[in-house]
């Protein structure tokens, strides 16, 4: 629990301090910014992702790094939408895998974000309990939140 305090307390940290530096910006370095934020977001969800598609895969099964990182996917993911609600669009120097869709669909954003935030956390009940099998199985739920989201508001790169 002290590590998703010091996580949240991290992250209100960065956007006071992202606040306070936007107001000296160009629009355009906001939205640069902006991307840099998501972009961290992201890449941190994926890296603490990263051994749980591991364990789905058939590597060992440890449920207390599944149980960590699902709790800490959990609480990351209450900042998605506020990562999600500069629109870049307008910036063509400014590379990001967003669809420009996004941008009219926050209600949405807010409602997926808080899909992943539920599945992330019945994954982490299930790990906690110790049950390979169970928390296995609530891997498609989990997985798919994040899926669902890529698939709608995500550029296809593959």
């Amino acid at each position: 629990m002290r590590r998703i305090a010091a996580l949240l307390t991290a992250a209100a940290i960065i956007g006071v301090t992202y606040n306070s530096v936007a107001q000296d910006m160009t629009p355009e370095e906001q939205a640069a910014a902006a991307v840099d934020q998501r972009k961290s977001l992201f890449k941190t969800i994926r890296y603490n992702l990263g051994p749980i598609a591991g364990m789905a895969q058939g590597a060992p099964f440890n449920a207390e790094v599944a149980e960590r990182n699902a709790r800490r996917i959990a609480v990351m993911a209450t900042m998605i939408p506020e990562m999600l609600s500069v629109d870049t669009s307008a910036f063509d120097g400014i590379e990001t895998t967003a669809l420009d869709s996004i941008w009219d669909n926050q209600d949405d954003i807010a409602e997926m974000s808080q899909t992943l935030i539920t599945n992330a956390n019945a994954f982490a009940d299930a790990a906690a309990t110790g049950d390979m099998g169970a928390t296995l199985g609530a891997f498609r739920a989990f997985g798919g939140s994040c899926g669902n989201c890529h698939d709608t508001y995500r550029v296809d790169r593959d």
